[in-house]
Order: structure tokens, then sequence, then C-alpha cells
């Protein structure tokens, strides 16, 4: 009987150690994922963007000089997410450093803003060309992408600054298609307004405005527009060839103070901020950013400098939205391209 007492007397002993010894792990496992203080972000260095993070869009869809997001991480350290003064509505948050970055930074195959691009071998650069004219920015043997820049003049720095304002997409065999997706100017920008413009060869496309709406051509096998958001935000994809996201974005009264732009009351300068995946293309591409994809293209900007700038803009000008006849043009039909019965979309 007394060894049957100091057998139950010896396990009485090994489960309250196991207990003590269970509470003391979770009393670690919660020292361990006690939520930290939380920081305020702060912009990031492209250059050394976090390799394998996770990282969030943040739109500020009203456009609000002070807007803040909270993320918080796995090990429970919240992060309050302002974008950069450079992009200010629309950027990368990884809220496991506390870092924001511009897309255009970080994405290959974009252009935003003033306009920055970011070429496929992830180097940023601005090209600037000149107001109410076009340049090719994509040109290979079945793909043809012009760029028509609107612009504005400081009249207190004497400088011009332009954006993107359309796009004149030209594509196929030998008997190729126009696609036009451009900004529609504004005097105020509305957000619930829909500022962005498609058409095909001429006829308009009317595609719903709710997010994720999906219209399909069937005049082009394999073309599609979906919205990415109601409105302002759309991707227009040819299967196999490309995937275009387009939004239509304003020049608020911040950005226009932040950066010089000489922004009045009269025009919200509603531009498009665009990014490009392209499927196949040839390795004698050329254009602004076509060549960044070649696969012997070496770059000659100067990467360190704080706004490197691509000139040459007399060799990428085209002389319509649809001409494919820019000096570096590799389109299989190079000639003029008319544009009229798209021009009037961006008023």
């Amino acid at each position: 009987m007394a060894a049957v007492r100091g057998a139950i007397a010896t396990l009485l002993v090994v489960v309250v150690a196991l207990a003590l010894g269970t509470a003391s792990a979770l009393d670690f496992s919660v020292r361990k994922t006690k939520p930290q203080p939380p920081r305020m972000s702060t912009p990031g260095d492209p250059k050394k963007a976090p390799g394998n993070g996770k990282f969030t869009t943040v739109i500020n869809k009203y456009h609000k000089k002070n807007y803040e997001i909270t993320c918080t991480t796995d090990w429970g350290a919240s992060c309050y997410v302002k974008c950069p003064a450079r992009c200010p509505n629309k950027c990368l948050a990884y809220c496991a450093y506390c870092l924001t970055f511009c897309m255009c930074d970080l994405m290959p195959g974009t252009s935003c803003g003033d306009p920055r691009f970011t070429g496929a071998d992830g180097n940023t650069f601005y090209f600037h060309g000149k107001k109410d004219e076009s340049f090719c920015v994509v040109s290979d043997d079945r793909l043809h992408i012009n760029a028509r820049f609107m612009g504005n003049h400081n009249a207190d720095s004497g400088r011009d600054f332009t954006w993107v304002q359309a796009l004149g997409v030209t594509f196929g065999g030998a008997h190729s298609h126009r696609l036009y997706v451009g900004a529609r100017r504004a005097a105020e920008w509305d957000e619930d307004e829909d500022h962005v413009v498609i058409a095909l060869d001429g006829e308009p496309v009317d595609v719903e405005a709710a997010k994720d709406a999906r219209w399909v051509s069937t005049a082009v096998p394999g073309l599609s527009v979906t919205r990415s958001h109601a409105v302002n935000a759309v991707v227009v994809e040819l299967n196999g060839e490309f995937s275009i996201s387009a939004n239509a974005v304003p020049i608020t009264d911040e950005d226009s103070r932040v950066h010089g732009y000489g922004k009045t009351g009269k025009d919200s300068l509603v531009h498009l901020d665009v990014s490009y995946k392209f499927h196949g293309l040839t390795k004698d591409v050329d254009g602004v950013l076509g060549q960044t994809y070649r696969p012997d293209y070496v770059n000659k900007l100067d990467i360190s400098a704080k706004m490197p700038v691509m000139g040459g803009a007399d060799k990428y000008r085209s002389s319509g939205l649809f001409a494919t006849d820019c000096a570096v043009s590799r389109f299989h039909r190079v000639g003029g391209g008319a544009d009229a019965g798209f021009s009037s979309f961006a008023s």
C-alpha cells in the first residue's frame, strides 16, 4: 500500500512539473507574440526593396492629403501606412518592414506620373516627350504602342510638365486593329465618374461600371476589357500578346504644390498610370520602354542620378497616335496613322 501511495505521489510531482513547464512555455509564447508599438511607414529605397516580402497595394481613393491605413504583420506589429510624396494616391506597402514604395519604382513595364518609366531591367528613368505629341513606347513586328502626351506650363517657374493622356495600340497581321485607351479631361475631378475611355477600330467600348465587369470582343478573338475598380481602372488583355493595366488619375492641389506643376482650377490634368505585360516580344523590339525588353539591352543612363532622363525624343516621335512611322519602328506596316475618330474621346 505504501508503494502505491509513493507511486501516486511521484506521478503527481511529474504532472505538476509538466503543467508548470507548459505554463512557462505558454507564458513565453504570449510574451513573444505581444503586440509591438505601432510604427509610421517610411519611403523605402527601391534598390534595397525586400526580396521576399509580401506587399499590400494602398489606394488613396479620395486623394486626401493625410491618408493612412493600418496593417498588421504576423508578429503583431502595426504599421501606419502613408504613400510616398511622389505617388501619394497609390503605392505598395511592405507591412512587415513598414516601408512604402511607388509602383513605378518596383514594377517592371510601367509608366507613371511625369512620366516615369520602369523598364524590364528594373531601372527607373524619366522621358518627358512633348505636349500634344505622340511617341512610340513599344514597337515590335506585330505590336506597336504609342503614347500621346498632355502637358502643363508653370508660368512662375517657366517649366513644362508632361503626362501620358492616351495610348494608341496597333496590333495584328495584315488586317491590323487599333485600340484606343485614354483619359478624359475634367475641370474638376469626380472620384465616382469614369474618366477612362476605350475604343476599338473607332467604335466605343462600353463596359458596365462595376468592379470585375468584363467586355469580350466579338470581332477580335481573345481581346477583353475588365474593370479592376468600378471606375477609372481597367485591364485590357489580348490572349497570348499583352495585358495593359490603365488607371486614370488627376493631379491634386497637393501634387501641384509639392512638384510645382502649376495646376489651375480649369483642368485637373487627368492622365494615365499604366503597367504592361507582354508575351512573345521579339529580340528586336524597340521604343522608349520596348528596348528594355531586348536580351542585349544595355542601360546607358546614369541610374545613380536622382532623375535619370532618357533623351532622343526625335527618334521615338510618331506623326500620330496610331502612326507606326517613328524612326525605331519595328512594326510590319510602317506609315502614318490618322487619328480621326479618336481625338474627340479625350474631351
